[in-house]
């Protein structure tokens, strides 16, 4: 395979920022307050999303309806970091056909209810059609319940239908409690750890390096012979962020180009100056033994492809000079 064509994808999130709030545990693209804001331009979103438009296009028999995995939603980082930023890129996407836009929150600025109706009016106004609203033992652990209550409860007034929270257990979980505050995560783990196997963690991003203990891992070998070929062409939900790098699926710190330029990457990209994608859509193997000729050292475990893939990557951004592997920063903050 010497190109990779790119398909056009179904659905998309925008990231306004890799700054936030929160150093959540389970965070796949290691967000946290640490990170330089480098908000995301009016110009460079307005090419994105007038591409994304085109894209999704004819694809939604209700537009309008949110979905996790439908539509466009402003994610980050937190995009209410910025709410003037927020407005305007919502007024865009509505401008250009995106046909159905939402925006995804931890709820941190919801401090009073009417400062938080007036932000959900404003963006429903501008074209917003729903919000979705982050419940788990992470968020738990830095954003006060009482916040994530008011998310939700007015996102229901304003939106409808179109209010998500995610999960939706851990939100009903937390009010059986009877939680005021914030809760650290080994408190809940005492208080209410069986809630933890309904939990969706990917094994990517900060989770392999903060909560590898809940995993069973397993030596470099015994990934051989996979790939990410799944991963990294899937056309249903992509990420595109601040810095204009096209996010394959959930693959933080990996760019399979600039998505200021959509058409260009559907035509196909070029695997030849790209070793780690190429790697990546052949054999695990090939991107170990890559790793070695840059003196990687093999891990005591991995407890997922995925960490396989991302601790050799971790290891080639101080290395060399992979194009793919975007933002650098990214790896900087795996650990914060």
């Amino acid at each position: 395979m010497n190109r990779l064509p790119v398909p056009p994808p179904y659905s998309a999130g925008v990231f306004l920022t890799y700054k936030c709030t929160n150093t959540c545990k389970h965070c796949l693209y290691a967000c946290s307050p640490r990170w330089s804001a480098d908000w995301i331009s009016e110009e460079d979103a307005e090419q994105v999303l007038v591409q994304l438009a085109c894209a999704m296009r004819g694809q939604y028999p209700y537009p309008g309806r949110v979905g996790v995995n439908d539509g466009l939603h402003f994610t980050g980082g937190e995009p209410f970091l910025n709410f003037e930023l927020l407005l305007g890129l919502t007024r865009i996407a509505q401008r250009v056909g995106i046909p159905t836009i939402f925006v995804e929150t931890n709820g941190f600025w919801c401090t009073g209810d009417e400062g938080t109706t007036d932000k959900m009016l404003a963006l429903k106004d501008a074209g917003m059609d729903g919000l979705f609203v982050s419940a788990n033992p992470f968020i738990l652990e830095q954003i006060p319940f009482e916040r994530t209550e008011r998310a939700v409860r007015i996102s229901r007034q304003v939106f409808g239908e179109n209010a998500i929270v995610y999960q939706r257990f851990f939100y009903n979980q937390f009010k059986h409690m009877g939680l005021r505050g914030t809760l650290a995560f080994d408190a809940y783990v005492e208080q209410a750890g069986h809630g933890l196997h309904y939990v969706e963690l990917f094994a990517n991003g900060r989770v392999p390096y903060k909560m590898n203990h809940l995993f069973h891992s397993q030596p470099a070998h015994h990934f051989f012979g996979q790939s990410c070929e799944r991963e990294l062409i899937r056309d249903w939900h992509i990420h595109v962020d601040n810095y204009g790098n096209f996010v394959p699926g959930f693959c933080g710190g990996l760019s399979l180009g600039d998505a200021r330029d959509l058409d260009s990457l559907y035509k196909g990209i070029d695997l030849d100056e790209l070793p780690v994608l190429r790697a990546l859509l052949t054999d695990l193997a090939d991107l170990y033994h890559l790793a070695q000729a840059y003196d990687y050292q093999e891990r005591v475990g991995y407890i997922s492809k995925c960490h396989l893939c991302l601790d050799i990557r971790r290891h080639l951004v101080q290395s060399g000079d992979f194009q793919e592997l975007q933002p650098g920063a990214y790896y900087e903050h795996l650990e914060d």
